[in-house]
């Protein structure tokens, strides 16, 4: 790998901001480029805008720039077929292909999958409309959950506490009326009890590297109460899974998909993420995404140390420090809803003052200087010597930034401090 690599972060939120300050560090790096970027981005990266969305766009934009790697942070692109498109070009880049991205643009493909593949899941139908949904609700108790089979941005799973209220979200999925066309189909699906994991894994087709384990918080009120958002924090922490459970899953799940996706002509390459429910009969896949998870991203980031290029090149092992990390997400007001835009944001140099590293997601410039332009805002990430004192400095990060309507959880990474009690 030369020592003057270019590399283009595909991307505009949280996780690019992360992937684009780790690579900034990097000696092999000379130049990163974001498309399109955002403010934050670009206090490490060019931000260029790609002129479209379709993997035609970004193609010729790298072909322009000369870039050697380019790495895809969101899924919409990967599902599209970006990767297809610029290994056809002979240019290098981190995804997998429009076959391997269906295990996250397809819940319905990932079920199917699973089951030829013999990866533990949770049971599950497939509908494709009221009636038959309402029939089939009676095989599962309650709570249920309802997936869209389509890419919903992280909302498009509902976990039903009644039959009154599976019924009503089943008629507005399935109807369009909750997250458009990606609720055609619906998968009902069994709730698992246990702790959720995030287990990311970086893929080449033939073998996986697990990155860290994560774990992320999807409801928007502390508690895991209200509805499912795309994320609202996330802490990294190695006690989150001991040796032995880590191989567990690389034996179960990770290895056994890159070797069925492999065998039916879809080799699996970048990052696969399985969203584990370490169950009472052990992990259990609840869904795939093909990319870095975001908010994980950005506690994971925080915790890799040596170059992070050279490990997506496949020339270098992933390293890390031994300190927990934490990510408290600051979002708009409305949010999961319609979020509000506009909102001026102040206080993110007192917060970096004090040492923690504030990756901006949905931000702009505006004529005050930066404001919100999207649900999630800010990801407040902070290290610390434990698990306590990482949460304890994300919060008084958190503190020091201020916009209207500005919410957050106060719990994130509380679960793991279970793990430090002795």
């Amino acid at each position: 790998m030369k020592n003057s690599m270019k590399i283009l972060v595909m991307g505009s939120g949280g996780r690019e901001h992360a992937i684009a300050w780790r690579l900034a560090a990097c000696e092999s790096v000379e130049t990163i480029y974001a498309a399109p970027g955002n403010p934050g981005i670009a206090r490490v990266a060019e931000c260029l805008s790609p002129g479209g969305s379709t993997p035609d766009h970004y193609l010729n934009l790298a072909t322009e720039l000369g870039v050697d790697l380019t790495v895809v942070g969101p899924e919409a692109p990967l599902v599209a077929g970006v990767v297809d498109a610029f290994r056809a070009r002979g240019l290098r880049i981190v995804g997998p292909t429009r076959a391997a991205a269906q295990l996250e643009g397809s819940k319905v493909f990932a079920k199917q999958f699973m089951a030829r593949a013999g990866i533990p899941t949770a049971r599950s139908v497939t509908v494709d409309n009221v009636e038959d949904a309402r029939k089939q609700l009676g095989a599962f108790g309650y709570p249920v959950v309802l997936k869209a089979d389509g890419l919903a941005a992280g909302k498009g799973v509902i976990i039903a506490q009644s039959k009154a209220e599976a019924e009503q979200a089943l008629g507005g999925l399935l109807s369009g009326t909750l997250v458009g066309t990606a609720g055609s189909r619906v998968v009902i699906e069994e709730f698992l009890a246990g702790e959720e994991v995030s287990f990311i894994s970086l893929c080449d087709g033939k073998n996986a590297v697990a990155l860290l384990p994560t774990q992320d918080h999807k409801a928007v009120f502390d508690g895991d109460r209200g509805p499912n958002t795309g994320g609202m924090g996330a802490y990294c922490d190695s006690r989150i899974l001991d040796e032995t459970m880590t191989w567990r899953i690389m034996d179960t799940v990770v290895q056994p998909t890159v070797n069925c996706m492999a065998a039916e002509g879809a080799p699996f390459t970048g990052f696969l993420y399985a969203g584990l429910m370490m169950t009472a009969d052990g992990p259990k896949v609840l869904e795939f995404n093909v990319r870095l998870g975001d908010p994980e991203t950005q506690p994971i980031m925080l915790r890799m140390q040596g170059d992070f290029a050279a490990v997506l090149a496949g020339e270098a092992a992933p390293a890390w420090t031994s300190d927990p990390s934490v990510c408290v997400v600051l979002a708009a007001a409305g949010y999961p809803g319609k979020p509000r835009a506009g909102d001026v944001i102040s206080g993110i140099e007192e917060a970096e003052a004090g040492g923690a590293t504030v990756f901006q997601a949905g931000t702009r410039m505006g004529t005050s200087g930066l404001e919100t332009s999207g649900g999630r805002v800010l990801g407040v990430t902070a290290p610390g010597a434990t698990l306590q004192q990482a949460i304890a400095k994300a919060y008084a990060a958190v503190g020091h930034i201020h916009f209207e309507g500005a919410h957050y959880r106060n719990d994130i990474g509380a679960k793991g401090l279970k793990r430090w009690a002795d």
